[in-house]
């Protein structure tokens, strides 16, 4: 699938994207209101471009230039909403075959019982809506979805009120009946597992814009955008100024914080006094209690812990060091450390912990 999209949506905000969408699973990851759910109502037809093509293999669902524009009854494109839209008077089988009403019943009845048995609810097909599990409806819904033989699947954060396992036991069986399909699926998310988990490709999306697209991993580990580096977990984002170059080490020294402190990063392209945005994960901040001595880490900061939270398993400081370091310990560290508010500390940043990404633009 190839999307080239362009659709004012109101005087202020705009969707202008461009992607690709091979077989397999693409997803769509960026926060609440960056155009996620109006590429998808795009693709399916719902809502009209202002301009640009939408091809699905060697289909044109849509051009503006020839005019084209295929209705949604006629795209084959199944689209699975956060609502689900289950018929709650309709026992799930009745759901499952209802988009395929027209066809000819044995073709209705072979269709529905092979995805009730992909997705393991063929024990449910004579159940209501309102008598089985949100993980089971979520099942039933994927498979009215499917049923339609599509050749492109749309799904707008179908697993958001799901638990943890209950996704990955879906995703499973989504990726399994894939395996055999290799149709498109698009799959919009907020959730940087989800991407991880399902993820082969991944587009970012902020403010209507393409900020980023490839493979998961590539994507997701070392974020060039400062919206998708605090999306998939840098908490600490801030200013810096690029002070000298070493090609020789493939490193930068930069500025940080009022009082001038040096950080070590990686080599980018940029230019002595260039302002430049510098993004590190909580968990790859180190903590010591005592001055470190001899160690291959080039980035050492004194700083005194000014606040102390919990955040599941995890202990999460506040530390001033020049700059306002967010950083990420074990309960068992914390105690052992015996870390507390007020406490003289020293962090330690590797340099390749420290992410430069693009700064986010004003809106």
């Amino acid at each position: 699938m190839t999307a080239k999209i362009v659709r004012r949506m109101s005087s202020s905000f705009a969707l202008d994207v461009e992607f690709d969408a091979p077989a397999g699973f693409t997803m769509l990851l960026g926060p609440s209101g960056s155009g996620k759910t109006t590429i998808l109502n795009c693709l399916a037809g719902l809502l009209r471009p202002d301009s640009g093509l939408i091809t699905l293999g060697s289909r044109v669902l849509f051009d503006s230039t020839s005019g084209a524009d295929v209705p949604v009854s006629d795209r084959r494109v199944g689209y699975l909403f956060q609502t689900l839209a289950l018929f709650p008077h309709m026992t799930i089988e009745q759901n499952v075959h209802y988009g395929i009403a027209k066809l000819p019943a044995d073709t209705r009845r072979n269709r529905t019982t092979a995805l009730l048995e992909s997705f393991k609810i063929s024990h449910l097909a004579k159940c209501k809506p309102r008598d089985i599990s949100g993980g089971e409806r979520q099942r039933a819904a994927l498979a009215r979805s499917l049923v339609t033989d599509p050749s492109m699947l749309l799904l707008d954060e179908p697993l958001a009120a799901l638990d943890v396992q209950i996704k990955a036991d879906i995703f499973d069986d989504l990726r399994s009946w894939n395996a055999s399909h290799r149709i498109p699926i698009i799959y919009v998310t907020h959730s940087v597992h989800e991407a991880f988990a399902l993820g082969e490709h991944v587009v970012a999306i902020d403010a209507g814009k393409v900020i980023d697209r490839g493979a998961a991993t590539e994507v997701l580990r070392a974020p060039r955008h400062e919206t998708l580096a605090q999306i998939v977990g840098f908490e600490n984002v801030f200013d810096a100024t690029v002070l000298s170059f070493d090609e020789r080490q493939g490193t930068m020294l930069c500025r940080v914080g009022v009082d001038g402190r040096e950080l070590e990063v990686p080599l980018a392209r940029t230019q002595i006094g260039a302002p430049i945005r510098i993004a590190i994960r909580a968990g790859d901040i180190m903590v010591s209690v005592e001055r470190p001595r001899a160690i291959s880490a080039r980035n050492c900061f004194e700083g005194r812990i000014l606040d102390v939270r919990r955040e599941g398993v995890a202990i999460i400081l506040t530390v001033d060091s020049g700059v306002s370091f967010v950083v990420r310990v074990t309960p068992g560290a914390f105690e052992e450390l015996r870390l507390e508010p007020g406490r003289q500390v020293w962090l330690i940043v590797k340099t390749y912990s420290c992410n430069i990404v693009e700064p986010r633009k004003p809106s």
